[in-house]
């Protein structure tokens, strides 16, 4: 099967919690700000709800806990995590791929 078809969606928030790791370990502050400068502010996340979001991540495979920074807990992808964050990727160009053809983008004739 696939590896971009036998994964659900993930949640806006995830996807971009994941893509903030993507290029290595962060610490929770640097995901956030990471997230929030990466989705121009469309996703922010409150300091509760991103530790409650890591944990999940963490339960279901997504994640890791990369080395200890002192009192800072740095999070990294997993195998299984970097094939969520790809196959995500996967759906989402196919998504922009139907708004291209229907010329639904901005900037696109109608």
């Amino acid at each position: 099967m696939d590896a971009s078809t036998d994964l659900l969606p993930l949640k806006p928030a995830d996807f971009h919690i994941l893509l903030a790791l993507a290029d290595g370990p962060r610490h929770g502050y640097e995901i956030m700000k990471e997230v929030e400068h990466e989705s121009a502010g469309a996703v922010r996340l409150e300091v509760g709800s991103l530790y409650r979001i890591l944990a999940r991540l963490l339960d279901e495979g997504l994640l890791q806990e990369a080395d200890i920074d002192g009192r800072r807990r740095n999070y990294s992808l997993t195998r299984e995590g970097k094939r969520a964050l790809k196959a995500e990727a996967a759906r989402l160009a196919g998504v922009v791929e139907q708004l291209r053809a229907r010329k639904l983008l901005p900037g696109a004739e109608a």
